[in-house]
């Protein structure tokens, strides 16, 4: 008799790396990890940074990130793909031809632009690309206030200008917008989400006072593309991921790493990997 034969739930990252260990790869890793997934990565750069803010930023050479994506894919084809920090309009260009291939895979992305201590992470030609090539692709984009206003073209500082900003964004061809309105004043704090077929939510939550908050968008993201890896609809998945990072940022709120901006707690109540039986005649 033969024995059953497993395989993990797998989320592809392409981003770029924070060495604060706080955001980028490293949240991304962590995140899926918590919540029970396989982690793979595609390294787009590579930041100078801890949690006082950037020093320095080193890019990686296209033909190298999509090596990372090959060797992924040729071998451990993932279930949902998210991407984070891209500081290029080439690099853009280059990974939206890479993963036309793969239609089927849920595309996560988050329009990395700038860090939690306000430093730009890109260059400023990177927008229009990422509207034309990456947002069609995407099942969902991710963008905190600031990003959103980038795409939008007007500042957004309150909750109906989130929901007009999101109606303008699904004209560039996402499937679903969420607008995370960390940045918003107030004790109460909202993300809006709308999907191109009209649905619309809005998931609610308290502000948590704490500096350490390091890495929350980057950390949604990723659990969103872990909830997606898992299996459940977007709507749940994303309702998920705020709860866990609502979670996670409690569990860190007094805990000191640095003397910046803090991250938040990813392990406060870790997921076991998940294991699925294998399909052997696939």
């Amino acid at each position: 008799m033969i024995a059953k034969q497993y395989r993990y739930p797998v989320v592809l990252c392409i981003a770029g790396s924070d060495s604060g260990g706080g955001a980028g790869i490293q949240a991304d890793v962590k995140t899926i990890s918590a919540l029970g997934c396989y982690a793979t990565t595609a390294i787009t750069a590579v930041t100078v940074q801890n949690t006082q803010g950037v020093k320095d930023i080193h890019s990686i050479p296209i033909n190298t990130v999509i090596g990372q994506i090959d060797a992924v894919m040729e071998d451990i084809r993932p279930d949902a793909i998210k991407i984070g920090m891209l500081d290029r309009k080439d690099l853009i260009a280059a990974i939206a031809d890479k993963l036309k291939a793969y239609p089927n895979i849920p595309l996560v992305l988050d329009p990395v632009m700038v860090a939690t201590s306000g430093d730009r992470l890109t260059s400023d030609n990177t927008v229009d690309v990422l509207k034309e090539r990456l947002c069609p692709l995407s099942m969902i984009i991710t963008p905190n206030l600031n990003e959103a206003a980038i795409f939008f073209g007007k500042r957004i500082n309150d909750l109906p200008t989130m929901k007009i900003a999101c109606a303008d964004l699904l004209k560039h061809g996402a499937a679903s917008v969420l607008i995370k309105g960390g940045h918003l004043e107030g004790e109460e704090l909202f993300n809006v989400f709308h999907t191109a077929n009209g649905e619309q939510r809005m998931f609610s939550s308290t502000r948590i006072n704490t500096n350490n908050t390091h890495g929350t968008g980057c950390s949604l993201s990723s659990a969103i593309a872990a909830f997606l890896a898992l299996g459940h609809p977007l709507h749940e998945a994303v309702s998920n991921a705020a709860t866990y990072i609502h979670e996670a940022i409690s569990a860190g709120a007094d805990v000191r790493t640095g003397t910046g901006n803090g991250p938040i707690n990813h392990f406060h109540q870790p997921e076991k990997l998940k294991k699925y039986v294998l399909d052997t005649e696939k």
